[in-house]
């Protein structure tokens, strides 16, 4: 028989994604409001990947990848992610939202992202939040399942996701943030 515990915090990471530079940094310091300082974030770089968002965010919208200092528990994710809805809503125009707020969080061997919708490799958490294992840790480099979104797996992105491991490692092991560490 397998004795339970409670597994330890995890680092949230949000993908922000939005319109232009301007609706950009509005989303960056509505979330450090909520979440506080940041760990590492991923330079804004345009949104190659594919078209689903050229509706709503227009031809050249601008992508950031943001890890906070402060870690969560994993039972927080659905609560994030219905408030990330609740902010898209809010500063949507006419029905459109100017930006994507697509929280997630890392383990030292997996990363996860919420989402409202289901499909196979999803697992339900509660109040219409799902979470998909979308890249896993193995042999030193973060790597990517079938399923994961083309994004998730660049070059850019996987960079950062190294990055910000080996500072939520340094965490882990310290009890203190990156930021706060002695050379």
């Amino acid at each position: 028989m397998g004795i339970t515990h409670q597994p330890p915090p995890v680092r949230l990471i949000f993908g922000i994604l939005a319109k232009d530079h301007a609706t950009l940094q509005e989303a960056l310091n509505l979330l450090r409001e909520r979440f506080g300082p940041e760990d590492a974030r991923l330079p804004e770089i345009p949104f190659r990947w594919t078209n689903y968002y050229q509706d709503e965010l227009g031809d050249a919208p601008l992508r950031t990848l943001v890890a906070y200092e402060k870690m969560i528990s994993r039972e927080e994710i659905p609560d994030i992610k219905l408030w990330s809805n609740s902010q898209e809503n809010r500063t949507a125009l006419e029905g459109k939202r100017c930006v994507n707020l697509d929280p997630g969080y890392m383990t030292l061997g997996q990363f996860f992202l919420a989402t409202t919708k289901d499909q196979r490799q999803r697992v339900y958490i509660r109040d219409g939040i799902f979470v998909e294992p979308t890249l896993y840790f193995e042999g030193g480099f973060w790597k990517p399942f079938a399923w994961t979104y083309r994004d998730w797996q660049s070059e850019e992105y996987l960079q950062f996701l190294q990055l910000a491991r080996q500072r939520f490692a340094y965490q882990c092991s310290t009890g203190r943030p990156w930021s706060h560490r002695t050379l």
